[in-house]
């Protein structure tokens, strides 16, 4: 199995993605694209424009620059519209094999008397200040900007900036660094001129027509004092107090350079490759690998050392007597299985968790195959979405059969709260979040219609199922446990430090901590610093040394609670490895203070809104492991004792 998942892992990267389902597009030159699927003009779309200093992206069209409004927009899948992903047309078009230099797209000319030019020449200058970048999109792959950084790395980056500013005192900020005639104090650089590269290779045996392969560019700034453009003169710059008016001429440049050495499917190797991760995520794993040898090794003691002797003497027991001077897990064998307080929210905790394990063991499969690349925009969340709404039947199920087990009989207020309870707790927050986005005017807030489809995909199809679900649960007779419960609980005895519930429930989060904080790094950098994720074969085995090290961590602090007469298991074992995700917020606030630039109320109260998003997911999907193992070593060891 692990080699299988490392396997995965080096496959993810190597085959570079090749999507299935998704078909290469050949293009020809003009007047040569008489053959059937080839195409002459190479369309450029732009998606929404994000800065790593603020969590909010927003439209291109909102900066005000050149668009195009005639051509319809590409349809958008559902992952796209949560990412705040907004793909449109733009008027950039070239010929296949066709150079072009210093081509006029548009001017833009502004008054500052007027409020309105003002407002939009204020929003370039904010956009350009907290450092906002495009993000141009060719032939379904990004256009990149490559630039040299330090070991004579080159780094490629799916997205370039719209300008940046050189601070009254003269220091450069972001891009302006790359030029030094940036030197004007306290002005805003606008990078209005970009310089292209497309890279196409040859089919040979095959068809005829080329596939792009990369698509490259270097955004510049140049003054163009003439009407025509020529991109000479100086770079374009905008004073912080400017007045009267201001124009923007909006220029490119596109060549065409053929490359034999990349092929179609392997034409984002490129981009992955200038992200040096690889060696750290093999730490990490091997870091993982140690915790989980070491758990193992100690959950095999106790299951074939202590428990195989603790099971042979109490079955070789003649009295009771002999019985009754023996202390620890055996004593209570009539409590163990007593139905724990607050049966019920257990109970939809436990379902809302199996929903989720589920949907992420899924997910991560499907991605792991290459089905949800990067090449495929949207299609994670689109999955992740689908699949919890299609879920509703196990969360159900799982909910009413442990609900029956612990004695309860409010089924009724059961699926109510398995369907509604902890979807209404992330949807509410969900919407609040929206609610901001809408007041800020970004592209990220989720437009009506939209809200109104994920409402009826809940309402109608997820909510549903879990009635299903909970009914076949409710039907079916509870779980059968291997020992009778006593009608007296039995007194728990004075506790230790260490097996008092807090301490043991602190340190049970510790190890699977430990075993995934190095992937959380790269999976927030993902999220919040706009970096491509693409190492799902590493993710999913972090996911498999997750599930393994909650399950060990939990059955060992359970035996230790047992052998000290403390029979409160239940909560106990959800809460102890459920306290991983206690540590991801804490991390998670680590990072915004340390890593990320975020700067406005809004962009913090949404970076924390979603944050608390993930930790509740993620406090149900450790929960529920730890409780179903501790469920599985429990019903284990007494079901090989003999009980008079």
């Amino acid at each position: 199995m692990v080699l299988w998942l490392f396997g995965a892992a080096l496959l993810a990267r190597a085959a570079g993605f090749y999507l299935p389902g998704l078909a290469p597009v050949s293009f020809c030159e003009p007047g040569k694209d008489q053959f059937p699927d080839c195409k002459s003009t190479i369309e450029l779309f732009v998606n929404r424009l994000d800065s790593v200093e603020s969590v909010l992206p927003y439209e291109y069209t909102a900066f005000d620059f050149c668009s195009e409004k005639t051509m319809k927009r590409p349809s958008e899948n559902l992952g796209q519209v949560l990412f705040g992903e907004r793909i449109e047309p733009s008027p950039y078009k070239f010929e296949f094999k066709k150079p072009a230099v210093c081509q006029k797209v548009c001017t833009r000319t502004y008054n500052t008397n007027n409020p309105s030019d003002k407002a939009k020449l204020d929003f370039l200058k904010k956009g350009m200040l907290l450092n906002y970048q495009h993000h141009w999109i060719v032939d379904n792959m990004p256009v990149t900007w490559c630039y040299d950084v330090e070991d004579g790395q080159k780094f490629c980056n799916p997205g370039f900036p719209i300008g940046c500013y050189v601070t009254e005192g003269g220091r450069p900020k972001d891009a302006c660094v790359v030029n030094s005639n940036f030197n004007e104090k306290d002005a805003f650089y606008i990078f209005n001129h970009v310089d292209i590269t497309i890279h196409y290779h040859i089919v040979e045996h095959e068809q005829l027509g080329a596939r792009l392969v990369a698509a490259k560019i270097e955004p510049k700034s140049y003054e163009n004092p003439n009407d025509s453009p020529d991109c000479s003169g100086g770079p374009k710059f905008l004073k912080s107090k400017h007045t009267g008016m201001f124009k923007i001429p909006y220029t490119y440049s596109v060549n065409f350079v053929e490359d034999k050495n990349i092929r179609w499917a392997s034409r984002w190797d490129y981009i992955l490759e200038s992200m040096p991760h690889t060696n750290i995520q093999w730490f990490s794993i091997m870091n993982s690998l140690v915790i989980v040898l070491f758990l193992s090794g100690m959950v095999a003691m106790i299951m074939l050392r202590t428990l195989h002797k603790d099971i042979a003497r109490y079955n070789q027991m003649d009295s009771v007597e002999d019985a009754q001077e023996e202390f620890g897990w055996k004593l209570v064998h009539g409590d163990v299985f007593r139905p724990p307080r607050k049966g019920m929210l257990l109970s939809v905790f436990l379902g809302s968790g199996t929903q989720i394990f589920i949907m992420t063991f899924v997910t991560l499969f499907f991605a792991c195959l290459g089905f949800l690349s990067p090449a495929n925009r949207g299609a994670l969340m689109t999955c992740a979405v689908v699949l919890w709404v299609l879920l509703g039947t196990p969360a159900g199920y799982v909910a009413a059969r442990l609900y029956k087990s612990f004695g309860g009989e409010k089924w009724k207020t059961n699926v109510l709260l398995t369907a509604f309870l902890c979807p209404g707790v992330v949807f509410a927050d969900f919407f609040v979040m929206n609610l901001i986005l809408w007041g800020e005017g970004s592209s990220a807030a989720m437009p009506f219609g939209t809200l109104v489809a994920i409402l009826a995909l809940w309402f109608c199809i997820s909510v549903p199922l879990t009635f299903i679900g909970a009914y076949f649960g409710f039907k079916k007779a509870g779980i059968e446990h291997p020992v009778r419960t006593n009608q007296i609980p039995r007194q728990i005895p004075e506790q230790s430090f260490y097996t008092k519930p807090f301490p043991g429930i602190v340190m049970g989060g510790i190890l699977p901590f430990g075993c995934i904080f190095i992937q959380l790094f790269f999976i927030l950098n993902s999220i919040w610093s706009h970096q491509m994720y693409y190492m799902f074969g590493f993710l999913f085995l972090v996911f498999i040394i997750l599930v393994i090290t909650c399950s060990e961590a939990t059955i060992l602090l359970c035996y230790f609670h047992l052998c000290a007469e403390d029979y409160h298991w239940q909560w106990r074992s959800f809460l102890t490895s459920g306290f991983t995700a206690v540590y991801f917020l804490v991390y998670a606030i680590h990072y915004f203070f340390s890593k990320l630039q975020i700067t406005g109320l809004a962009s913090t109260i949404l970076y924390f809104g979603y944050t608390m998003i993930m930790a509740l997911i993620f406090f149900l999907f450790t929960g529920t492991i730890g409780f179903f193992a501790c469920f599985w070593f429990v019903t284990k060891i007494y079901s090989v004792v003999k009980v008079d």
